[in-house]
């Protein structure tokens, strides 16, 4: 049976096959990507609105390029011109942005849990961007298809995750997504950004490990999850960049202790020269560019799922993506 999805809020309570399901969807936006014409037409009429109030280019224009493909229109609220400025509440906002009538409210907000509130008080489908220090799924999701292109599979595989864990929205959906495929984990950073309670944060009876050693962390690795370092974190004692660098930046000769077809993850943007230097960021193991790829062809399959498949439209497959391409030149 096909799975239905109302809204997007979180992976952790997807189970593995609906996961799958939402990886091989987007499997067939991959391939749009390469045409040269990268119009579709199956959104037409549709819009969306892009709720962002928290700070983001890459998630925002990755969205909005993704609608747009689909032949969707947008409309755009951002942090530094939203009303929330001027006192206005969370709830009257974004009511007053249900009220343009949308199709779908893609939403970022800072405080961990805010996107399933608003879901709770809309008839629209709502998709996390983002929220707090809880979940970032689409990112989580782009990053699993990324490794599955590269390794041919998500089972069983070693995911060393480096830096700020703690606050990492990103770190926990990569868990809940990748653990439910049998993955195990062992995280690295300083004490405090990697404390005890984050070995319980997966899935039931995910492996998960820490370890403040780089060299330790990086043994057997398969993959590894370089965070974004927030500049400000590395100005609070007992922590220095230097520190940092020399502790916990992912070099070319600490990536020689994963294994040899180890690949390498950023979400982004990257603090080059702190938490991962640029050759890594620049070495054939580096999937970054790849990422921000895979990530409009993940948010057109999430979009078209939960707008074109509300309306009651068949799943899409590579032949009817193609169809649909042609519709639209």
């Amino acid at each position: 049976m096909t799975p239905r999805f109302r809204d997007l809020l979180a992976l952790e309570p997807l189970p593995a096959d609906e996961l799958t399901f939402l990886l091989d969807q987007s499997k067939s936006f991959q391939d749009i990507q390469k045409h040269p014409l990268k119009k579709l037409a199956t959104l037409r009429g549709k819009s969306v609105a892009l709720a962002f109030f928290e700070n983001s280019t890459r998630t925002r224009i990755s969205f909005g390029t993704a609608a747009a493909r689909l032949g969707a229109d947008t409309m755009n609220l951002q942090a530094e011109s939203s009303s929330l400025k001027k006192g206005e509440s969370l709830l009257d906002t974004v009511h007053t942005l249900d009220a343009m009538k949308p199709d779908c409210l893609v939403m970022r907000h800072a405080a961990s849990g805010a996107t399933h509130f608003v879901a709770q008080h809309l008839d629209i489908p709502v998709i996390n961007a983002g929220d707090g220090t809880h979940e970032h799924p689409s990112q989580g999701l782009l990053d699993a298809l990324t490794i599955r292109d590269r390794k041919g599979s998500l089972e069983n595989l070693n995911i060393t995750i480096l830096g700020d864990v703690l606050h990492s929205r990103v770190a926990r959906s990569n868990i809940h997504l990748l653990g439910k495929f049998g993955c195990r984990f062992t995280l690295c950073g300083p004490a405090m950004w990697v404390p005890e309670e984050l070995e319980k944060i997966g899935p039931p009876g995910a492996a998960i490990r820490r370890t403040p050693r780089i060299a330790e962390a990086l043994e057997d690795a398969d993959v590894v999850l370089v965070l974004r370092v927030q500049n400000e974190r590395l100005h609070e004692p007992p922590l220095s960049i230097g520190d940092y660098i020399l502790l916990y930046q992912l070099n070319a000769e600490r990536l020689r202790r994963a294994r040899p077809d180890a690949i390498v993850l950023h979400p982004g943007p990257m603090n080059r020269g702190i938490e991962i230097s640029p050759e890594v960021a620049d070495g054939p193991q580096s999937c970054v560019l790849e990422q921000v790829t895979n990530g409009i062809a993940v948010r057109m399959a999430i979009l078209f799922l939960l707008i074109g498949g509300a309306a009651g439209e068949a799943p899409l497959t590579a032949e009817s993506s193609r169809e649909s391409t042609h519709a639209a030149d």
